[in-house]
């Protein structure tokens, strides 16, 4: 893990946004930045014995637009955005190169609305043989499904709820997020 270093720390550090959220450990990106050298010397000491280990994450909830229920927000400490980002990298370079170009979940660059507007397109323009919906569509997303990809498709043959990919299949091409 050569790219695991103080540079690579020092690097994701600057990438960080003032002001943010501090976790579980109240460290705020300034805070962490009064002893810069000391504390990415210091963590990337315990990376290297495999003594570091990540902190509980704070759990907050904040309210979802247009409704009255709250929302669940995970907030790391600092040091561990930190190691996530660099990791992040990292992970990136080692399995990006094996995604496929219809793989549009968690990728730099790819997003969710990129993958329904493709469902959307290929539902609309090509013979489709099957839709498969996952379970964790929220009620923000069910409405565009039900309401313009599925009736372009004509009728659903296996909707399962426990399912967790979606799949949209022409003859030879898939689109999965």
């Amino acid at each position: 893990m050569h790219y695991v270093n103080k540079e690579t720390l020092k690097e994701e550090h600057k990438r960080q946004k003032y002001g943010k959220a501090t976790g579980i450990d109240k460290v705020s990106k300034e805070e962490y930045a009064l002893e810069l050298d000391e504390n990415l010397d210091n963590l990337v000491a315990r990376m290297k014995t495999f003594s570091y280990r990540p902190q509980a994450v704070r759990r907050t909830y904040i309210p979802k637009t247009g409704s009255d229920k709250m929302r669940p927000l995970g907030i790391p400490a600092y040091e561990d955005r930190l190691v996530q980002g660099v990791m992040r990298k990292v992970l990136d370079q080692i399995y990006e190169q094996k995604f496929y170009d219809f793989s549009y979940g968690f990728r730099k660059g790819r997003s969710c609305h990129q993958a329904v507007r493709v469902i959307n397109q290929t539902v609309m323009t090509k013979k489709v043989n099957w839709v498969h919906l996952p379970s964790d569509f929220t009620s923000r997303r069910t409405p565009l499904v039900f309401g313009c990809i599925l009736p372009a498709a004509g009728r659903i043959w296996d909707f399962h709820p426990l399912e967790t990919c979606a799949v949209g299949r022409t003859k030879n091409k898939a689109v999965h997020f």
